[in-house]
């Protein structure tokens, strides 16, 4: 559905902050599920932890925020837009995330109210849950080229 080059389209994210590989289904203002390749390479790896790599839950979490941004982005339609993750509740960390683990994740759209956009996300490993939680985000007026800009 999405490879890695047309996320780069999409998402301003780029390495080591980029944590969607690859897109394998869209359904438009409903879901979509995603890949993240969890290697022995991974610039959090050295620090979290030594002698033993664990993922950080906080970056499975923002796997799942990033994955959700290709869904808002594909469905509105405007690859410009800017997302703005605004909350995450009830996030469970149920199994550690190790390198060698090929990270599949889901988000479901539950509610959706003008701009604010409110998704389920599921992150498994070999279809046993490792994470889950509920986020909320916004879809903002600013555009991406309009950021870039004011950055130079």
């Amino acid at each position: 559905m999405l490879n890695i080059n047309e996320i780069e389209k999409l998402l301003p994210h780029r390495y080591p902050f980029l944590l969607v590989d690859r897109v394998v289904e869209i359904e438009n203002n409903k879901r979509i599920v995603g890949i993240k390749n969890v290697t022995a390479n991974e610039p959090f790896f050295p620090g979290h932890f030594p002698g033993h790599k664990v993922m950080p839950g906080v970056l499975i979490i923002e796997a799942l925020a990033q994955l959700g941004c290709l869904l808002l982005l594909v469905s509105t339609g405007d690859a410009e837009k800017v997302i703005y993750f605004m909350s995450m509740d009830k996030v469970k960390f149920r199994k550690n995330v190790v390198p060698g683990d090929q990270l599949k994740m889901e988000i479901v759209v539950t509610k959706r109210r003008d701009r604010i956009w409110r998704v389920d996300g599921k992150a498994f490993v070999e279809d046993v849950l490792v994470t889950e939680g509920k986020l909320q985000a916004y879809v903002s007026d600013l555009r991406i080229s309009d950021l870039m800009r004011k950055d130079k």
